[in-house]
């Protein structure tokens, strides 16, 4: 009897890995029953990793989001499923373990059936735990190996991580091939391997199209006996993106595996709502090259879901660095040229940091670390010359163990900065915190939600839920949106456009400035007309301008166990200042000197660019 295999549609995925964002709720609402009505589904990865991160971006409500996605697919007998960073829970930095715990029952509650549970490191410390965290919550508990393609990262290396989750009761296995990178082969040898250790193990593929490989990686893993596969759907497939079903299914049958048929009408209903979704907003956040495979990957071996923000964020940083060329006399770089350099240099700096597997957050820490690099070089800096914290964090082991040593020109930086090696489980870091967040959410007197589902919401995601409530995101986002539009229907050579157009936020009017061409802006602090008022900066002061470092928005502090600077404080040589937030890394701004903060001129969570000042100090 011909072995059966089942799809799974990973739309969430599909989204992350074009662009920026994901549909709004009414959008995913609509999209459901026709998804349902293709009959080819068994699973539909519905939320999970940054979904309710970038529903809070946009001022979207992330519970309400997930429980009116997923109830259609319940009633029709699909389960659901989501992304999960284990000691990250659904952010980049890790999370107090009451706050780990509260995430599996919210989650459950609201109605996602299975968790797909991985570490960037895939340190068995992370993973276990949620392991047992969402198998108590009533989870069905899928453990995630990572896979990358180093000298570390071998079969055997894999077989062996999936027997310690196995022993530790995981129901289901994943091969997240995050970055299309796994050789086919290999991927065979290790399904085969996995089976090998438990028969009747659940085992799903989850892989990306970019490089090139993952159709005969596909059809290697069914070889050796896989049970799920994640597949994509057209407009939203290849690329950076994943493999479309249809490509996947009749390959399949071809193959002689037993496979559910496609109803081509409801496919392309889902396609037509797709295209929809992205001519409303969503294709504003989409960059062109997102859609195109690359075997340029191969080498970075950067993964999909990151490609797809990275093109947006990568727009932002050549213009600040030719901006910077420009006033240097020095020849502008093209977007082309900027990717080749940052991804050598993602090349050279992988092994050096100990081969994390290139995924969230540590594909983002290792790109993150690569383009700095890239751009204080490009100025004539040293390379390493900008570690944020959290990177030093992975590199430390604060985050986990590293599958391979660490450069001795970083132990050295380490050592000379001070900071020590860590050897203790990462939890032990980060106590727990709930009712500090519980006692927050009483002051302001925010309801906790439904299962305690907001409560987790501000403590999943402090900064953004803050502006969410406060309605600064929304305002935020569709200040950026219209400058977005304005610049794709730029007027022609010499003609007139308008030069602000006004948005409308829960009755409050913001006024946009717009610019075109190359001297399109990154969204700025927006000033409100009639019905509210933006807060104002503090006033100037006295004393030497401190500059931002690097484009993004600042942050007097990265959570609410810090104190922020005031104007009148003292501070020393190496204090920090506050923070940029770029490319979902907190960068922390130090004082090269002591002195006295007599001004701050931004707000928290104002985007800046590089060399914008931010504070005074004398």
């Amino acid at each position: 009897m011909a072995k059966e295999v089942k799809f799974s549609l990973v739309f969430r995925d599909m989204w992350q890995s074009a662009g920026k964002y994901q549909p709004r709720v009414d959008q995913l609402v609509k999209v459901a029953p026709a998804i349902i009505k293709m009959g080819c589904f068994d699973r539909v990865e519905t939320n999970g990793g940054g979904f309710e991160q970038v529903n809070l971006l946009y001022g979207e409500n992330p519970n309400k989001s997930v429980r009116e996605w997923t109830k259609p697919f319940h009633e029709a007998g699909i389960q659901t499923h989501m992304l999960d960073r284990a000691l990250n829970g659904l952010r980049m930095s890790p999370v107090p373990k009451d706050v780990r715990k509260l995430f599996y029952k919210v989650k459950k509650a609201q109605g996602t059936d299975i968790t797909r549970i991985f570490c960037g490191l895939n340190d068995p410390r992370n993973v276990i735990p949620s392991i047992q965290y969402s198998k108590e919550a009533g989870m069905i508990a899928q453990a995630a190996l990572c896979i990358t393609y180093s000298p570390i990262h071998t079969v055997e290396y894999y077989v062996n991580l999936a027997k310690q989750f196995i022993d530790a009761g995981a129901d289901e296995i994943c091969l997240k091939d995050m970055a299309g990178i796994g050789r086919p082969v290999s991927l065979g040898k290790i399904v085969e391997g996995i089976k090998k250790l438990k028969k009747d193990i659940v085992i799903q593929y989850h892989s990306h199209a970019g490089p090139g490989f993952n159709m005969a990686s596909i059809l290697e893993v069914c070889n050796a006996g896989c049970d799920y596969i994640d597949t994509g759907m057209s407009p939203l497939s290849w690329g950076t993106g994943h493999a479309d079903i249809i490509a996947v299914q009749e390959m399949l049958k071809d193959a002689g595996f037993k496979v559910k048929e496609i109803n081509m009408a409801a496919y392309m209903e889902v396609r037509t709502q797709i295209q929809e979704m992205c001519d409303d907003f969503l294709g504003y956040y989409i960059p062109d090259l997102n859609h195109i495979n690359n075997s340029l990957l191969v080498k970075p071996g950067l993964p999909g879901g990151m490609m797809g923000s990275l093109m947006t964020d990568l727009e932002d940083n050549l213009k600040s660095l030719n901006k910077w060329k420009v006033k240097n006399n020095q020849p502008e770089l093209t977007t082309d040229d900027l990717l080749i350099k940052l991804f050598d240099e993602v090349a050279y700096v992988w092994p050096k940091v100990g081969y994390p597997c290139l995924v969230t957050p540590f594909s983002q820490y290792v790109k993150n670390l690569a383009l700095m690099n890239v751009m204080q070089m490009e100025k004539g800096k040293a390379r390493w010359s900008m570690i944020a914290d959290t990177i030093w964090d992975m590199i430390l082991g604060k985050a986990g163990q590293l599958p391979g040593p660490v450069a001795p020109e970083l132990v050295q930086m380490a050592k000379e900065q001070g900071r020590e090696f860590e050897t203790q489980d990462p939890q032990s870091y980060f106590p727990d915190k709930l009712d500090e967040f519980r006692k927050e959410m009483q002051e302001n007197g925010w309801e906790l939600g439904e299962d305690d589902e907001e409560l987790f919401e501000l403590a999943m995601h402090p900064e953004q839920y803050r502006a969410y409530k406060s309605g600064k995101a929304k305002a935020d986002f569709e200040a950026d949106l219209a400058k977005r539009k304005a610049a794709k229907n730029a007027p022609a050579a010499g003609a007139e456009g308008p030069k602000s157009v006004t948005v409308q936020v829960n009755g409050v009017n913001y006024k946009v400035e717009i610019a075109y061409g190359d001297a399109v802006p990154a969204a700025a602090p927006i000033a409100a007309l009639a019905g509210g008022a933006a807060p104002a900066a503090a006033p100037a002061g006295e004393g030497e301008d401190i500059l931002a470092p690097l484009e993004g928005k600042f942050y007097l502090v990265k959570d609410n166990s810090e104190t922020p600077v005031k104007v009148g404080d003292t501070v020393q040589a190496g204090d920090t200042l506050g923070y940029i937030e770029a490319m979902k890394t907190f960068n922390a701004i130090r004082a090269d000197k002591a002195g006295t903060i007599t001004a701050i001129l931004v707000n928290s969570g104002d985007s800046v660019e590089e060399d914008d000042p931010i504070m005074k100090m004398a």
